[in-house]
């Protein structure tokens, strides 16, 4: 919801936990073009064994955005096992937007 919603809201960033790239099992069944809409800086924080989409998957996504990055971190789609790595990542990159 924050790709399709963060310009006409104003913000001055997208920061999506966990982006379902694709339903399990089904890459076919893309969501790309909702992260390649974003127009605003963007940042995908995804676990490694993200059933949903593989944090390499979503690079492939945003190669070429300057102004786009990913973050791998330790879990799947969840993201409950490590939340304070979730956060650092997080932060790291609000800190460079806002």
């Amino acid at each position: 919801m924050a790709c399709r919603t963060a310009a006409q809201v104003g913000a001055d960033g997208v920061l999506a936990l966990a982006f379902p790239l694709h339903p399990p099992g089904r890459p076919e069944k893309s969501r790309a073009g909702e992260l390649t809409a974003v127009a605003l800086p963007l940042v995908v924080i995804q676990g490694e064994r993200d059933a949903l989409g593989a944090p390499a998957d979503v690079a492939a996504v945003l190669t070429g955005r300057a102004s786009a990055s990913v973050y791998a971190v330790p879990g799947d789609h969840s993201l409950e096992r490590n939340p304070d790595v979730v956060g650092a990542a997080a932060a790291s990159w609000l800190s460079e937007v806002v």
